[in-house]
């Protein structure tokens, strides 16, 4: 029908909402354990022992004859967080199985948020560095969003926000940080080691055939993932690449008997790791600037650092809200009567806090001399005055955030299923009830069964009894203690 449009931001199905919901549990915490790193690595490299922080980051060990002597510093950049870009193909590839990105309807409007939401800051970065006379390297650190970071921020604000919008924060920041992925794997490689790169295009096509064999035995996995990563390393592309690529070749649909699938398992295991250890070790010896007036001073007045300023801060905020009112005006997707266009400026200017992927590619881009710290401390700074901003416009809109977060999670009968994905029917024989919990319901349901179910008089100038009779909204999921089914009858 013309006339009917999907709601944007509206109620999450049931089994969706849950796996959003477990996702950012955990990044919540490993959230406030960054943002307690950051804290800890600028009083430390700001402090007497500064040389001493100095001394650890630099320090060096590993296997020269395999190429891989680095210092603490490129062992948290180029080997933790592999394992953060693990978890990121993993939430990737689940986003696009079963998440919002798994049909081009549901695609369209996060993708063309988060497009425009890396275009316009990396725009602006240039367009601030050529009038300046700065340099251009820099142009993708202002691109990516720290969904870790925001979501501490979320946590120390104790704001109430509705599970759609962080689930539109969450899909933002994986094609984010896909975005991110492909510009360090295109942008940012050193002298190519052909040999190196077969041997690990070898190894991931092995972890393929491992996967589609249904192999399996964690001895199998680790070692062939950590020589993947090591000629990955050697090859000249950054060695992340190999953790993104595991991600996205690791099956996320279950088999017959499988209780959960490998994707499910792995994420289970490696979110934790990645989310509690693997990027807080990062941002310790990443984030340990100097936060002298000097220093400050030169995020605005030096043009490259000026450039992340503005791109994280303006730019994010322009180019997500911006993308996001265009996606919805040209499609068929409508914003959720309960929410207004501020609640998405408010997501939009969170989604300029970038910190681990930003600080990662401001690495790459100035390695070493004082035009890297520059660009961290913009990073820094731009991702502070985000979320000062963003505090002020979500904290305006609490009172509507706490509303719905109540209503999305009353369960008044304890039966571990919140009342707003329950239809309760009335005796045998009657019209199934009506009502916000049942309007909110029908917006689950494909727009011709949706209308159908609201108007059974539609089949009663045929006479003929409808062939449908009992709609199960909500299938019993595995990670559920019970199962649900709605009757409707005329």
């Amino acid at each position: 029908m013309s006339g009917t449009r999907s709601p944007f931001l509206g109620l999450l199905p049931l089994p969706e909402r849950q796996a959003i919901t477990r996702a950012l549990r955990t990044e919540t915490v490993g959230g406030l354990v960054l943002l307690g790193a950051a804290v800890l690595a600028l009083i430390w490299a700001n402090s007497p022992w500064s040389a001493a922080y100095a001394s650890v980051r630099d320090f060096h060990f590993g296997i020269p004859a395999l190429g891989l002597d680095l210092s603490v510093g490129h062992w948290t950049a180029d080997g933790l967080l592999a394992v953060f870009f693990l978890v990121a193909g993993i939430e990737l590839k689940r986003e696009l199985v079963v998440g919002e990105l798994r049909t081009p309807a549901t695609a369209a409007l996060p993708v063309i948020a988060a497009l425009c939401g890396m275009a316009v800051p990396a725009a602006l970065y240039l367009a601030t560095t050529t009038a300046g006379g700065g340099s251009s390297a820099g142009w993708a650190v202002p691109m990516a969003t720290d969904i870790a970071f925001a979501l501490a921020v979320l946590a120390v604000l104790s704001t109430h926000l509705p599970a759609a919008l962080r689930a539109f924060l969450l899909t933002l920041a994986v094609v984010d940080d896909l975005g991110a992925i492909l510009i360090i794997a295109v942008f940012f490689t050193s002298e190519l080691n052909l040999w190196a790169l077969a041997g690990a295009a070898g190894g991931l096509v092995l972890f393929y055939l491992l996967q589609r064999l249904r192999v399996r035995g964690w001895w199998w996995y680790v070692p062939l993932g950590v020589a993947t990563w090591a000629l990955m390393y050697n090859g000249g592309v950054h060695a992340t690449v190999a953790g993104v690529a595991m991600g996205l070749i690791l099956r996320t649909a279950r088999d017959v008997g499988e209780d959960v699938s490998p994707a499910s398992r792995v994420s289970h295991l490696a979110h934790p790791l990645s989310a509690g250890i693997a990027v807080p070790l990062f941002a310790l010896f990443a984030a340990g600037v100097s936060i002298s007036g000097p220093a400050l001073g030169a995020v605005f007045t030096s043009h490259e650092p000026l450039g992340v300023v503005i791109g994280l801060v303006v730019g994010k905020t322009v180019g997500i809200f911006a993308g996001t009112y265009l996606a919805a005006r040209f499609t068929r997707a409508q914003l959720n009567p309960d929410l207004a266009w501020a609640d998405v400026l408010g997501l939009s200017v969170l989604a300029g806090i970038g910190f681990t992927v930003a600080l990662l590619i401001g690495e790459l881009a100035f390695p070493g001399g004082q035009t890297g710290e520059h660009v961290k401390a913009a990073v820094l700074v731009a991702s502070l005055i985000a979320a000062v901003l963003a505090a002020v416009l979500l904290r305006r809109r609490n009172t509507v955030y706490r509303r719905l977060y109540e209503a999305e999670n009353t369960d008044a009968d304890n039966d571990g299923i919140p009342d707003v994905y329950q239809h309760d029917t009335a005796a045998e024989g009657t019209t199934a009830r009506s009502g916000p919990v049942a309007d909110s319901l029908l917006t689950l349901l494909p727009a011709g069964l949706a209308m159908a179910v609201s108007s059974p008089a539609r089949s009663a100038n045929t006479g003929a009894r409808p062939r449908w009779d009992i709609l199960a909204i909500y299938a019993a999921a595995p990670h559920s203690r019970t199962g649900r089914t709605w009757r409707y009858r005329r």
